[in-house]
């Protein structure tokens, strides 16, 4: 039985995976360069994963001012980032969730910071009861731990949380921690071949709460 919820954030609640893969774009081609997503996607979801910065520097064949590159492209990924709603579907499951009394969590391998100024700026953070993020972790997808401490959290079992994820290191995680994954493939990741879930579906808005637990029930 289900009796909590944990989402993934970046492309899944909010599309922040766009303005990533934008704003680095933006920069490479500031340098002659380009940036495809085919190399791209190996830094969705997690925060181990491919570094755009070694790849940029590997393109060159010299070093950059990396600090200022950094700096540029979190401010270009923030101001992106603001022209991005909440995603279809996503205020109504977590109040279906709230309605049902099941816990919800984030679990992203986002930073803190960035996880709860979005979650706020949304007005979304008061249905979360925990949100764990690289910071609370050693490794981030996708090995479980984030999920694992998500469920350590709620005081939930892993096999009775349930996952919302969009990137296949995402899913992947989920799979190792033992819990169900929904599966729902973002404005980025849809482009990719995602790893098996045990539910796929076009939005969070596809279907009601309710009918995702008795499928997967």
């Amino acid at each position: 039985m289900i009796q909590a919820l944990v989402f993934d954030f970046d492309g899944l609640l909010v599309d922040t995976e766009t303005p990533a893969l934008e704003s680095w774009q933006q920069i490479y081609a500031e340098y002659g360069c380009s940036l495809s997503l085919d190399v791209f996607q190996h830094a969705l979801g997690t925060s181990d994963g491919f570094n755009a910065l070694d790849h940029l520097e590997e393109l060159l064949g010299h070093r950059v001012d990396r600090a200022a590159v950094a700096a540029r492209r979190r401010t270009l990924k923030t101001e992106l980032s603001k022209n991005q709603p909440l995603l279809p579907g996503v205020e109504s499951i977590l109040t279906e969730a709230q309605t049902l009394g099941l816990a919800c969590a984030v679990a992203s391998s986002s930073d803190r910071g960035w996880v709860e100024r979005w979650l706020k700026y949304h007005n979304i953070r008061h249905f979360f009861a925990c949100v764990r993020t690289a910071d609370d972790v050693i490794r981030t997808k996708p090995a479980p731990d984030l999920f694992l401490s998500a469920a350590t959290c709620l005081n939930i079992t892993p096999p009775h949380c349930l996952v919302f994820e969009d990137s296949p290191n995402g899913i992947l995680a989920a799979r190792a921690a033992g819990m169900r994954c929904v599966v729902i493939p973002g404005a980025v990741t849809q482009h990719l071949t995602l790893p098996a879930g045990d539910l796929v579906l076009p939005s969070l808005h596809a279907i009601p709460l309710d009918g995702i637990l008795a499928h997967l029930a």
